[in-house]
């Protein structure tokens, strides 16, 4: 009888353990992780990579309820240059003229609204701060196992990176650079 008890209390914790694998917050693993960027001109694109420095993501009933990112803007570099050029374009975008490092060092991200819109994925809708602006951004994120994906559309100049933009400067030609860049986002928590 006392074996028939302890068999049973022990498949009601481990199966309720089961059931709801990843409830909770769990943390990203920055190093394993990864962001990278691409942004576009009118004679063609650069892309790179940026690192995490801390993040979570929350989970209810196996289910995604919540996030929260912070960003290294001090670990911006560019992947698709090498030499003076991938040195004057991280520079470049370390400057004020885009995300002004110095002063911003990090750049934040907080999920405020969490839709299923399948078995693994979700919409999102997120405050995300870049040099002290805050702004909505909505994207979506799959979800498998331990890991998660997004891919966001950011529009610059909402967070007041005008240098090139066609937006706000005639005249600019062939060094134009369009506003939108892209995040593809790896999380691995």
């Amino acid at each position: 009888m006392k074996t028939t008890l302890l068999s049973l209390a022990l498949t009601l914790v481990f199966g309720a353990a089961l059931a709801n694998p990843i409830d909770g917050k769990k943390p990203v693993d920055t190093e394993k992780s990864k962001v990278t960027w691409k942004g576009y001109k009118v004679t063609g694109s650069h892309e790179g990579t940026i690192s995490l420095k801390e993040g979570f993501l929350s989970f209810t009933d196996d289910k995604l309820t919540g996030g929260e990112f912070v960003v290294d803007m001090t670990t911006i570099n560019t992947t698709d240059l090498e030499g003076d050029m991938k040195g004057k374009l991280d520079g470049h975008l370390s400057s004020a003229d885009f995300f002004g490092i110095e002063e911003h060092t990090t750049s934040k991200l907080v999920f405020s609204s969490v839709k299923a819109t399948g078995k693994n994925s979700y919409e999102v809708t997120g405050d995300l701060t870049i040099k002290g602006t805050t702004e909505p951004v909505t994207f979506d994120v799959s979800v498998y196992g331990s890991k998660a994906t997004a891919t966001l559309k950011v529009d610059r100049t909402k967070y007041d990176i005008r240098y090139g933009s066609g937006s706000f400067f005639d005249n600019l030609g062939d060094k134009t650079i369009y506003d939108e860049f892209d995040l593809v986002v790896d999380l691995v928590f």
